[in-house]
């Protein structure tokens, strides 16, 4: 009996989480806000200490915000995540809630903004996202960070960034041995040919289009990966991850990988928001896995 009535308290918790948002979710799309506002709006704002604009660079989209959880001073982990956008559009402020997530497992949390499509095309956003992961190993003392312990992570087109940054030696050069492991959600790793005219128009500055892909880079010499996709993604198969997994194991390197039914694109990085994370276990995993290789 205790067992069926803790799984119907959980039931009528996710009950209550799902009527919250399907009741919220009209009211806040009438008033212009975007589904990312929608999430934002559903999380608490009171459990993280935020710093916005720190310029890491000197263009006006080199910005990222830190946030650091409200506990003792001892020094914490530290993730550095991508957002995605297919490299044309996302801001940091839209992951306010992926920020409050991590922080309320004990990380601290750095978001950059980069530069996109078409003010910049291929490697620029790479080039961002490496100076981006240079600031933070510099300065992650000072944020409380332990040098030791630095995550990179990063969804759809940021978990491309991720996982070039952390794969591909050209970026980060020595920095690169200082990451202790990388979590990617729904990347891109392993999408040639470019059939898409856009992407053909984001990468057409590489004639080498193999120079381009994470998949190519794989020699096992990287941190530990984990690799997380929705079983309905259209719009990043999970055979991105399933490659990148397999050719970074045949090179005898690690990567984990994690797989949910009925599961798409976006919901897979909205699962991680404390109002929905009934749709799939992507924070635990995530906690599970950095925790784990600490």
């Amino acid at each position: 009996m205790t067992t069926a009535r803790a799984a119907g308290a959980r039931i009528a918790a996710a009950l209550r989480r799902f009527w919250r948002v399907t009741i919220l979710f009209p009211s806040v799309l009438a008033s212009g806000c975007s589904p990312a506002q929608l999430v934002n709006a559903l999380v608490s704002h009171d459990d993280f200490e935020l710093i916005t604009d720190r310029p890491y660079g000197n263009l006006a989209r080199q910005k990222l915000d830190i946030y650091t959880p409200i506990t003792s001073d001892r020094t914490k982990p530290v993730v550095i995540f991508f957002y995605g956008g297919n490299w044309q559009t996302g801001a940091k402020s839209d992951y306010l809630f992926v920020g409050e997530a991590l922080t309320s497992r004990g990380f601290i949390v750095v978001i950059p903004d980069y530069r996109l499509y078409p003010e910049v095309r291929y490697p620029a956003f790479l080039e961002d996202g490496a100076t981006a992961v240079s600031w933070t190993l510099r300065y992650v003392e000072e944020i409380g960070g332990d040098p030791a312990r630095v995550h990179l992570m990063g969804y759809s087109a940021g978990a491309y960034i991720a996982a070039m940054l952390a794969l591909d030696k050209r970026w980060l050069g020595g920095d690169r041995e200082r990451l202790h492991s990388v979590v990617g959600l729904a990347g891109p790793y392993d999408f040639l040919p470019l059939t898409d005219p856009m992407l053909q128009q984001v990468f057409g500055t590489e004639p080498d289009r193999a120079l381009t892909q994470p998949i190519t880079f794989a020699d096992g010499s990287a941190s530990p990966f984990l690799l997380v996709s929705g079983l309905d993604d259209m719009t990043v198969r999970p055979a991105n991850s399933m490659h990148l997994a397999a050719r970074i194991r045949e090179h005898s390197g690690i990567a984990e990988e994690k797989y949910y039914e009925g599961v798409g694109h976006v919901p897979l990085v909205a699962a991680i928001a404390a109002p929905l994370r009934f749709i799939a276990p992507t924070l635990d995993d995530i906690t599970a896995f950095l925790k784990g290789s600490i």
